[in-house]
Protein backbone atom coordinates (compact mmCIF):
# COMPACT_ATOMS: atom_id res chain seq x y z
CA UNK A 1 0.00 0.00 0.00
CA UNK A 2 1.42 2.84 -1.19
CA UNK A 3 -0.76 6.44 0.05
CA UNK A 4 -0.92 9.18 -2.87
CA UNK A 5 -4.09 11.28 -1.32
CA UNK A 6 -5.51 12.63 2.15
CA UNK A 7 -8.73 14.51 3.01
CA UNK A 8 -10.28 14.86 6.03
CA UNK A 9 -13.05 16.61 7.51
CA UNK A 10 -15.54 16.74 10.95
CA UNK A 11 -18.85 17.59 12.24
CA UNK A 12 -20.43 17.99 15.52
CA UNK A 13 -23.21 15.83 17.21
CA UNK A 14 -24.92 17.13 20.19
CA UNK A 15 -26.09 14.67 23.11
CA UNK A 16 -29.01 14.09 24.51
CA UNK A 17 -28.00 15.22 28.22
CA UNK A 18 -24.38 16.14 29.59
CA UNK A 19 -22.29 13.28 29.36
CA UNK A 20 -20.74 12.58 32.94
CA UNK A 21 -17.38 10.51 33.29
CA UNK A 22 -14.41 10.81 35.18
CA UNK A 23 -15.63 13.45 37.23
CA UNK A 24 -16.31 15.77 34.23
CA UNK A 25 -19.18 16.58 31.53
CA UNK A 26 -19.65 16.68 27.74
CA UNK A 27 -22.38 18.13 25.71
CA UNK A 28 -21.33 17.27 22.43
CA UNK A 29 -18.80 14.67 20.64
CA UNK A 30 -16.91 15.85 17.16
CA UNK A 31 -17.09 12.93 14.20
CA UNK A 32 -14.28 13.02 12.13
CA UNK A 33 -14.26 12.01 8.76
CA UNK A 34 -10.92 10.51 6.43
CA UNK A 35 -10.71 10.01 3.24
CA UNK A 36 -7.24 7.96 2.00
CA UNK A 37 -6.53 7.04 -1.57
CA UNK A 38 -3.61 4.26 -2.19
CA UNK A 39 -2.10 3.54 -5.26
CA UNK A 40 -4.65 1.09 -5.62
CA UNK A 41 -8.09 1.94 -3.27
CA UNK A 42 -9.63 4.33 -1.54
CA UNK A 43 -11.15 3.91 1.97
CA UNK A 44 -12.79 6.16 4.34
CA UNK A 45 -12.93 6.06 8.15
CA UNK A 46 -14.91 7.48 10.90
CA UNK A 47 -13.33 7.89 14.40
CA UNK A 48 -15.43 9.78 17.82
CA UNK A 49 -13.21 12.28 19.38
CA UNK A 50 -13.25 11.73 23.16
CA UNK A 51 -10.73 14.45 25.12
CA UNK A 52 -12.12 13.92 28.33
CA UNK A 53 -11.54 10.28 27.93
CA UNK A 54 -8.50 10.48 26.19
CA UNK A 55 -6.18 13.07 28.16
CA UNK A 56 -8.51 14.67 30.72
CA UNK A 57 -5.72 17.17 31.28
CA UNK A 58 -6.29 18.61 28.30
CA UNK A 59 -9.62 18.56 28.50
CA UNK A 60 -9.63 21.05 31.73
CA UNK A 61 -6.83 22.83 30.45
CA UNK A 62 -8.31 23.92 27.36
CA UNK A 63 -12.13 23.20 27.36
CA UNK A 64 -14.20 21.13 24.80
CA UNK A 65 -13.67 23.13 21.68
CA UNK A 66 -10.59 24.00 22.14
CA UNK A 67 -8.96 20.44 23.67
CA UNK A 68 -11.49 19.24 20.29
CA UNK A 69 -9.01 21.32 17.52
CA UNK A 70 -6.18 20.39 18.99
CA UNK A 71 -6.94 16.44 19.00
CA UNK A 72 -8.18 16.91 14.79
CA UNK A 73 -4.62 19.15 14.15
CA UNK A 74 -3.45 15.81 15.07
CA UNK A 75 -5.43 13.98 12.96
CA UNK A 76 -4.83 16.23 9.80
CA UNK A 77 -0.98 15.80 10.82
CA UNK A 78 -1.25 12.08 10.43
CA UNK A 79 -3.11 12.13 7.29
CA UNK A 80 -0.33 14.91 6.26
CA UNK A 81 2.77 12.08 7.42
CA UNK A 82 1.08 9.28 5.28
CA UNK A 83 1.24 10.88 1.91
CA UNK A 84 4.31 9.06 0.09
CA UNK A 85 4.43 6.36 2.85
CA UNK A 86 4.37 2.71 1.93
CA UNK A 87 3.79 -0.50 4.05
CA UNK A 88 2.48 -4.07 3.81
CA UNK A 89 -0.51 -3.48 6.05
CA UNK A 90 -2.33 -0.59 7.77
CA UNK A 91 -0.33 -1.56 11.19
CA UNK A 92 2.87 -1.18 8.95
CA UNK A 93 1.85 2.32 7.67
CA UNK A 94 0.57 3.67 11.41
CA UNK A 95 3.98 2.32 13.30
CA UNK A 96 5.79 4.64 10.26
CA UNK A 97 4.29 7.87 11.56
CA UNK A 98 3.21 7.32 15.60
CA UNK A 99 7.00 8.47 16.75
CA UNK A 100 6.90 11.63 14.45
CA UNK A 101 3.01 12.17 15.23
CA UNK A 102 3.60 11.98 19.15
CA UNK A 103 6.27 14.69 18.91
CA UNK A 104 3.85 16.70 17.08
CA UNK A 105 1.11 16.26 19.23
CA UNK A 106 3.52 16.93 22.78
CA UNK A 107 4.39 20.53 21.04
CA UNK A 108 0.73 21.51 19.44
CA UNK A 109 -0.93 20.40 22.69
CA UNK A 110 1.45 22.49 25.25
CA UNK A 111 1.82 18.58 27.08
CA UNK A 112 4.91 17.65 26.52
CA UNK A 113 6.51 14.62 27.16
CA UNK A 114 2.83 14.73 30.40
CA UNK A 115 0.58 13.99 27.15
CA UNK A 116 -1.29 10.88 27.27
CA UNK A 117 -0.66 8.41 24.25
CA UNK A 118 -4.17 7.74 24.16
CA UNK A 119 -4.77 10.96 22.76
CA UNK A 120 -2.90 10.66 19.94
CA UNK A 121 -4.13 7.16 19.22
CA UNK A 122 -8.11 8.92 19.94
CA UNK A 123 -7.50 11.41 17.23
CA UNK A 124 -5.92 8.13 14.70
CA UNK A 125 -9.01 5.87 14.54
CA UNK A 126 -10.64 7.59 11.33
CA UNK A 127 -7.07 7.28 9.98
CA UNK A 128 -6.79 3.92 10.56
CA UNK A 129 -10.04 2.80 9.54
CA UNK A 130 -9.44 4.62 6.14
CA UNK A 131 -6.68 2.44 5.92
CA UNK A 132 -8.24 -0.58 6.86
CA UNK A 133 -10.49 0.02 4.48
CA UNK A 134 -8.73 0.47 1.71
CA UNK A 135 -6.69 -2.73 2.33
CA UNK A 136 -9.74 -4.59 2.18
CA UNK A 137 -10.82 -3.25 -1.19
CA UNK A 138 -7.11 -3.95 -2.06
CA UNK A 139 -7.63 -7.58 -1.03
CA UNK A 140 -10.86 -7.59 -2.59
CA UNK A 141 -12.69 -8.89 0.61
CA UNK A 142 -15.50 -7.90 3.14
CA UNK A 143 -14.85 -10.60 5.39
CA UNK A 144 -13.40 -9.61 8.83
CA UNK A 145 -11.15 -12.49 8.93
CA UNK A 146 -9.94 -12.34 5.56
CA UNK A 147 -8.28 -9.22 5.98
CA UNK A 148 -6.78 -9.34 9.55
CA UNK A 149 -3.35 -10.48 9.27
CA UNK A 150 -2.60 -14.46 9.97
CA UNK A 151 -0.40 -12.88 13.05
CA UNK A 152 -3.27 -11.32 15.01
CA UNK A 153 -6.01 -14.13 14.23
CA UNK A 154 -5.30 -16.60 17.18
CA UNK A 155 -7.27 -14.52 19.27
CA UNK A 156 -10.18 -14.03 17.24
CA UNK A 157 -11.34 -17.96 17.74
CA UNK A 158 -14.80 -18.00 18.28
CA UNK A 159 -18.29 -16.99 16.49
CA UNK A 160 -20.92 -15.36 19.25
CA UNK A 161 -24.34 -15.23 17.36
CA UNK A 162 -25.42 -12.90 19.98
CA UNK A 163 -24.04 -10.03 21.69
CA UNK A 164 -25.04 -8.72 25.32
CA UNK A 165 -25.31 -5.30 25.03
CA UNK A 166 -24.00 -3.28 27.78
CA UNK A 167 -25.83 0.09 28.29
CA UNK A 168 -24.05 3.02 30.41
CA UNK A 169 -25.68 4.08 33.29
CA UNK A 170 -24.30 7.29 34.22
CA UNK A 171 -24.01 9.74 37.18
CA UNK A 172 -27.13 11.48 35.47
CA UNK A 173 -29.38 8.51 34.77
CA UNK A 174 -32.06 8.31 37.26
CA UNK A 175 -34.29 5.75 38.61
CA UNK A 176 -36.72 5.61 35.83
CA UNK A 177 -34.03 5.42 32.59
CA UNK A 178 -32.68 2.16 34.53
CA UNK A 179 -35.23 0.41 34.68
CA UNK A 180 -36.28 1.31 30.96
CA UNK A 181 -32.96 -0.51 30.24
CA UNK A 182 -33.59 -3.61 32.15
CA UNK A 183 -37.18 -3.65 30.77
CA UNK A 184 -35.81 -3.91 27.11
CA UNK A 185 -33.57 -7.15 28.03
CA UNK A 186 -30.13 -5.53 29.13
CA UNK A 187 -28.29 -7.64 31.59
CA UNK A 188 -25.13 -6.55 32.27
CA UNK A 189 -25.22 -2.84 33.19
CA UNK A 190 -21.71 -0.37 33.15
CA UNK A 191 -22.35 2.13 36.37
CA UNK A 192 -20.01 5.05 36.11
CA UNK A 193 -18.41 5.56 39.85
CA UNK A 194 -15.70 7.99 41.18
CA UNK A 195 -17.79 11.06 40.28
CA UNK A 196 -15.56 13.45 41.53
CA UNK A 197 -16.43 16.66 39.68
CA UNK A 198 -12.98 18.90 40.11
CA UNK A 199 -11.33 17.15 42.39
CA UNK A 200 -13.69 18.88 44.41
CA UNK A 201 -15.04 15.86 46.83
CA UNK A 202 -12.66 13.58 49.20
CA UNK A 203 -11.84 10.27 49.08
CA UNK A 204 -14.92 9.72 52.00
CA UNK A 205 -17.15 11.92 50.19
CA UNK A 206 -17.07 10.40 46.87
CA UNK A 207 -17.39 6.73 48.37
CA UNK A 208 -20.45 7.59 50.09
CA UNK A 209 -21.52 8.77 46.27
CA UNK A 210 -20.98 5.77 44.93
CA UNK A 211 -22.17 3.71 47.41
CA UNK A 212 -25.44 5.22 46.89
CA UNK A 213 -25.47 4.79 43.53
CA UNK A 214 -24.27 1.40 43.54
CA UNK A 215 -27.29 0.75 46.04
CA UNK A 216 -29.95 3.10 43.89
CA UNK A 217 -28.89 0.31 40.96
CA UNK A 218 -28.85 -2.73 42.59
CA UNK A 219 -32.46 -2.25 44.58
CA UNK A 220 -33.55 -1.62 41.02
CA UNK A 221 -31.99 -4.40 39.53
CA UNK A 222 -31.95 -7.27 41.85
CA UNK A 223 -35.77 -7.68 40.46
CA UNK A 224 -34.88 -9.06 36.93
CA UNK A 225 -33.65 -12.32 35.88
CA UNK A 226 -32.03 -13.28 32.91
CA UNK A 227 -31.24 -16.36 30.82
CA UNK A 228 -27.92 -14.77 29.62
CA UNK A 229 -25.38 -15.09 32.51
CA UNK A 230 -24.59 -18.17 34.32
CA UNK A 231 -26.15 -17.17 37.92
CA UNK A 232 -29.60 -15.80 35.77
CA UNK A 233 -28.87 -12.32 38.03
CA UNK A 234 -28.24 -8.95 36.27
CA UNK A 235 -24.51 -8.33 36.10
CA UNK A 236 -22.92 -4.95 36.96
CA UNK A 237 -19.79 -3.84 35.67
CA UNK A 238 -17.69 -0.77 37.52
CA UNK A 239 -16.21 1.82 36.22
CA UNK A 240 -14.13 4.00 38.19
CA UNK A 241 -12.23 6.39 35.45
CA UNK A 242 -9.21 6.36 37.55
CA UNK A 243 -10.84 8.30 40.79
CA UNK A 244 -9.70 6.31 43.48
CA UNK A 245 -6.48 6.67 45.44
CA UNK A 246 -6.03 3.39 47.05
CA UNK A 247 -6.44 0.41 47.52
CA UNK A 248 -8.00 0.24 51.32
CA UNK A 249 -10.66 2.68 49.40
CA UNK A 250 -11.37 0.34 47.20
CA UNK A 251 -11.49 -2.54 49.71
CA UNK A 252 -14.03 -0.17 51.58
CA UNK A 253 -16.12 -0.30 48.73
CA UNK A 254 -15.89 -4.25 48.15
CA UNK A 255 -17.41 -5.06 51.86
CA UNK A 256 -20.27 -2.13 51.08
CA UNK A 257 -21.06 -4.80 47.67
CA UNK A 258 -20.99 -7.49 50.30
CA UNK A 259 -23.60 -5.89 52.71
CA UNK A 260 -25.88 -5.23 50.23
CA UNK A 261 -25.86 -8.66 48.36
CA UNK A 262 -24.21 -7.01 44.80
CA UNK A 263 -20.67 -8.32 45.53
CA UNK A 264 -21.22 -11.72 43.36
CA UNK A 265 -22.53 -9.22 40.67
CA UNK A 266 -19.67 -7.12 39.85
CA UNK A 267 -17.69 -9.21 36.85
CA UNK A 268 -15.33 -5.85 35.91
CA UNK A 269 -13.83 -2.92 37.90
CA UNK A 270 -12.37 -0.60 35.47
CA UNK A 271 -9.51 1.29 36.17
CA UNK A 272 -9.86 2.09 40.34
CA UNK A 273 -6.72 4.02 39.80
CA UNK A 274 -5.08 6.97 37.51
CA UNK A 275 -2.39 5.32 35.57
CA UNK A 276 0.57 7.29 37.02
CA UNK A 277 -0.37 5.32 40.70
CA UNK A 278 1.52 2.11 40.32
CA UNK A 279 -0.22 0.21 43.18
CA UNK A 280 -0.97 -3.50 42.93
CA UNK A 281 -4.54 -4.33 42.59
CA UNK A 282 -3.87 -7.97 43.53
CA UNK A 283 -5.87 -7.80 47.22
CA UNK A 284 -8.65 -6.31 45.42
CA UNK A 285 -11.08 -9.76 45.25
CA UNK A 286 -12.70 -8.10 41.55
CA UNK A 287 -12.01 -8.62 38.17
CA UNK A 288 -9.94 -5.49 37.80
CA UNK A 289 -9.85 -4.12 34.34
CA UNK A 290 -7.15 -2.00 32.40
CA UNK A 291 -8.98 0.59 29.56
CA UNK A 292 -6.97 4.04 29.26
CA UNK A 293 -3.66 2.69 31.55
CA UNK A 294 -3.35 0.27 28.53
CA UNK A 295 -2.28 2.76 25.63
CA UNK A 296 -0.66 0.11 23.38
CA UNK A 297 0.78 -3.41 23.88
CA UNK A 298 3.76 -2.38 25.57
CA UNK A 299 1.41 -1.59 28.71
CA UNK A 300 0.20 -4.81 28.73
CA UNK A 301 2.71 -7.08 30.98
CA UNK A 302 2.71 -4.06 33.25
CA UNK A 303 -0.82 -4.00 34.30
CA UNK A 304 -0.77 -7.92 34.55
CA UNK A 305 2.16 -7.51 36.76
CA UNK A 306 0.60 -5.07 39.10
CA UNK A 307 -2.91 -8.02 39.16
CA UNK A 308 -5.29 -6.72 36.25
CA UNK A 309 -6.83 -9.28 34.64
CA UNK A 310 -8.60 -7.81 31.92
CA UNK A 311 -8.24 -4.97 29.16
CA UNK A 312 -10.86 -3.26 27.47
CA UNK A 313 -10.47 -3.00 23.84
CA UNK A 314 -11.33 -0.03 21.96
CA UNK A 315 -11.05 -0.77 18.33
CA UNK A 316 -13.45 2.26 18.22
CA UNK A 317 -11.02 5.06 20.19
CA UNK A 318 -7.04 2.79 20.14
CA UNK A 319 -7.57 1.96 16.62
CA UNK A 320 -8.30 -1.26 15.19
CA UNK A 321 -4.35 -1.58 14.40
CA UNK A 322 -3.05 -1.36 18.20
CA UNK A 323 -6.22 -2.69 19.08
CA UNK A 324 -5.02 -6.43 17.50
CA UNK A 325 -1.56 -6.06 18.68
CA UNK A 326 -3.07 -5.82 22.67
CA UNK A 327 -5.34 -8.81 21.89
CA UNK A 328 -2.64 -10.72 20.87
CA UNK A 329 -0.46 -10.23 24.10
CA UNK A 330 -3.48 -10.54 26.67
CA UNK A 331 -4.38 -13.72 25.19
CA UNK A 332 -1.03 -15.01 24.98
CA UNK A 333 -1.22 -13.78 28.75
CA UNK A 334 -4.98 -15.58 29.28
CA UNK A 335 -5.97 -12.26 30.13
CA UNK A 336 -9.82 -11.31 29.70
CA UNK A 337 -10.98 -9.32 26.79
CA UNK A 338 -13.89 -7.33 25.79
CA UNK A 339 -14.96 -4.85 23.84
CA UNK A 340 -15.60 -1.08 25.28
CA UNK A 341 -17.52 1.94 24.09
CA UNK A 342 -16.66 5.89 23.34
CA UNK A 343 -20.06 6.71 22.74
CA UNK A 344 -19.85 5.68 19.42
CA UNK A 345 -21.79 6.21 15.88
CA UNK A 346 -23.85 3.33 14.47
CA UNK A 347 -20.93 2.59 11.91
CA UNK A 348 -18.62 2.82 14.46
CA UNK A 349 -20.56 -0.07 16.37
CA UNK A 350 -19.75 -2.48 13.86
CA UNK A 351 -15.83 -2.23 14.04
CA UNK A 352 -16.51 -2.60 17.44
CA UNK A 353 -18.86 -5.70 17.08
CA UNK A 354 -16.35 -7.86 14.52
CA UNK A 355 -14.15 -7.81 17.24
CA UNK A 356 -16.38 -8.18 19.88
CA UNK A 357 -18.01 -11.39 18.28
CA UNK A 358 -14.80 -13.46 17.99
CA UNK A 359 -13.00 -13.51 21.32
CA UNK A 360 -13.91 -14.83 24.65
CA UNK A 361 -16.61 -14.46 26.40
CA UNK A 362 -16.71 -12.94 30.39
CA UNK A 363 -16.86 -16.65 32.12
CA UNK A 364 -19.92 -15.30 34.14
CA UNK A 365 -21.96 -15.04 30.18
CA UNK A 366 -23.53 -17.40 28.19
CA UNK A 367 -23.45 -15.40 24.96
CA UNK A 368 -20.49 -12.37 24.12
CA UNK A 369 -20.94 -8.68 25.33
CA UNK A 370 -20.41 -5.64 23.55
CA UNK A 371 -20.42 -2.33 25.34
CA UNK A 372 -22.87 0.40 23.14
CA UNK A 373 -24.81 3.76 24.66
CA UNK A 374 -24.74 5.84 21.58
CA UNK A 375 -28.20 5.50 21.01
CA UNK A 376 -28.53 6.58 24.75
CA UNK A 377 -26.86 9.56 24.19
CA UNK A 378 -26.54 11.02 20.50
CA UNK A 379 -29.60 13.80 19.68
CA UNK A 380 -29.68 12.41 16.17
CA UNK A 381 -28.96 8.54 16.29
CA UNK A 382 -31.66 7.61 14.14
CA UNK A 383 -30.64 9.80 11.35
CA UNK A 384 -27.12 8.82 12.09
CA UNK A 385 -27.98 5.01 11.02
CA UNK A 386 -28.14 5.90 7.43
CA UNK A 387 -24.35 6.27 7.34
CA UNK A 388 -23.99 2.53 8.42
CA UNK A 389 -24.77 1.09 4.81
CA UNK A 390 -25.94 -2.11 5.93
CA UNK A 391 -27.51 -1.51 9.09
CA UNK A 392 -31.56 -2.19 7.29
CA UNK A 393 -30.25 -5.01 5.11
CA UNK A 394 -28.39 -6.97 8.31
CA UNK A 395 -30.79 -5.63 11.03
CA UNK A 396 -27.60 -4.34 12.68
CA UNK A 397 -29.33 -2.84 15.87
CA UNK A 398 -30.12 -3.93 19.23
CA UNK A 399 -33.20 -5.51 19.93
CA UNK A 400 -34.08 -6.52 23.44
CA UNK A 401 -31.04 -6.04 24.67
CA UNK A 402 -29.24 -8.06 22.35
CA UNK A 403 -27.47 -7.83 18.80
CA UNK A 404 -28.02 -10.58 16.56
CA UNK A 405 -25.72 -11.63 14.21
CA UNK A 406 -26.38 -13.69 10.98
CA UNK A 407 -24.13 -15.49 8.74
CA UNK A 408 -24.43 -12.18 6.14
CA UNK A 409 -23.03 -9.79 9.01
CA UNK A 410 -19.84 -12.25 9.81
CA UNK A 411 -19.47 -12.80 5.48
CA UNK A 412 -19.49 -8.69 5.13
CA UNK A 413 -18.57 -7.58 8.28
CA UNK A 414 -21.80 -5.16 9.06
CA UNK A 415 -20.49 -3.18 6.62
CA UNK A 416 -17.38 -1.93 7.88
CA UNK A 417 -15.09 -2.48 4.50
CA UNK A 418 -17.91 -0.85 2.15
Amino acid sequence: MKVVSVESSYREEKLKAPFGFKGGYISSLWIVTCKIRTERAEGVGEGVQSVLWSDSDVFITFGPDRGNEIMYEITKQALSLLVGKEGETPIELIEKIEDDLFDYAKNISGKGNSLRETFVKNALVAVDNALWQAYAKQLKSEDFMEVIPNKYRAPLCVTHKKLCNIPLITYGLDSQQIKDLLDVGSVLLKIKIGNNAGGKLSQEEMLSWDKERIWEVHEIAKNYTTKYTKSQKILYYLDANGQYDSVSTVLRLCEYLREIDAFDRVVLLEEPFDESNKSSVKDIPLRVASDESVHSEKDVDERISLGYSAIALKPIAKTLSETLKILKKAYEKNVVCFCADLTVTPKMVEWNKNVASRIMTLPEMEIGILESNGEQNYVNWEEMKSDSPLYNALGLGCKEGLYTLSEEFFKRSGGIFI
